[in-house]
């Protein structure tokens, strides 16, 4: 019936937190599930977990590991949850009517973030790897401010999808 069963986190801050990356997982399966089979609840889901977020970003379009991570981790971003974010908003603006300017503002909002210097490795540096500023599982002190191959999937995904968008702003990605 769509109620809550359990609520248990494996890599968050607690039960009761939004880990950042999760509700980027969130946000981008909804997402491409509608994109896949057109069924509309997939589309609201997504449009919710959005509406969600978007407050959130608002401020930090490169979250902390969790939103509501304690004070003394609070300046642990994810640079990962982030593109992954980015690349599920710019999908999400092409999908939905009435918000999708603000989709694809706030996903724009995540690149020019990610695209920074604060984030990009330069050429050469950290082995191949583009952004830096990752959380793997901030709880077991693995993967904590690193580069992360699917950080780097999403941002390049994200990246496709907004130039695809300029060059054809009149059809759908």
């Amino acid at each position: 019936d769509g109620s809550v069963i359990k609520k248990q986190t494996a890599q968050g801050y607690a039960d009761e937190s939004a880990w950042a990356r999760g509700q980027a997982w969130a946000l981008y399966g909804y997402t491409m599930m509608y994109r896949e089979t057109g069924l509309p609840e997939f589309l609201k889901q997504a449009q919710n977990v959005a509406s969600y977020l978007l407050p959130l970003l608002k401020d930090r379009p490169v979250p902390a590991w969790d939103f509501n991570a304690p004070p003394e981790s609070i300046g642990q971003d994810d640079a990962s949850a982030a593109a992954i974010m980015a690349s599920a908003l710019i999908e999400l603006s092409q999908l939905s009517h009435g918000a999708s300017d603000d989709y694809l503002h706030q996903g724009e909002a995540i690149l020019k973030a990610l695209s920074s210097e604060k984030y990009l490795w330069s050429p050469g540096e950290c082995g191949g790897f583009i952004l830096n500023h990752s959380t793997g599982n901030y709880n077991k002190g693995s993967e904590v401010d690193v580069p992360l191959t699917y950080a780097d999937y999403y941002y390049l995904e994200a990246l496709y999808r907004y130039r695809q968008l300029s060059e054809h702003p009149d059809r759908r990605l």
